[in-house]
């Protein structure tokens, strides 16, 4: 059998993926409670469940939304819905890990 160009996939990676990735500010919310915080996100189709997993890290003034105030907590981008989140661990720089699943509060072409 003879090779033809369409048996090869000559792309990269940045070429066949959709962007998954937001960097920048966002609005972190728990009831009255709200602050303007730095994220970075990331996110990927989980075929086990069916759902988007979407994570990252969150910096700013996070540790107050630790404590538990019984409001539900969302996560704000700019011209996005709010969207619940979960704060995770504390890395040693500071930042909290952010995680959620569905929709993630960027606009991704894969959720």
């Amino acid at each position: 059998m003879r090779e033809r160009s369409g048996d090869f996939d000559l792309s990269n990676l940045e070429e066949r993926e959709p962007d998954t990735e937001y960097s920048g500010a966002a609005l972190l919310a728990a009831g009255d409670r709200q602050q303007v915080v730095t994220v970075d996100l990331s996110g990927h189709f989980e075929p086990l469940d069916g759902m988007y997993h979407w994570y990252g890290r969150v910096a700013g003034e996070v540790a107050p939304f630790k404590k538990p105030s019984g409001a539900p907590l969302f996560v704000t981008i700019e011209g996005g819905a709010e969207t619940p989140v979960s704060l995770a661990e504390q890395d040693p720089w500071g930042n909290f890990r952010i995680t959620g699943i569905g929709t993630p509060p960027w606009a991704s072409p894969c959720a």
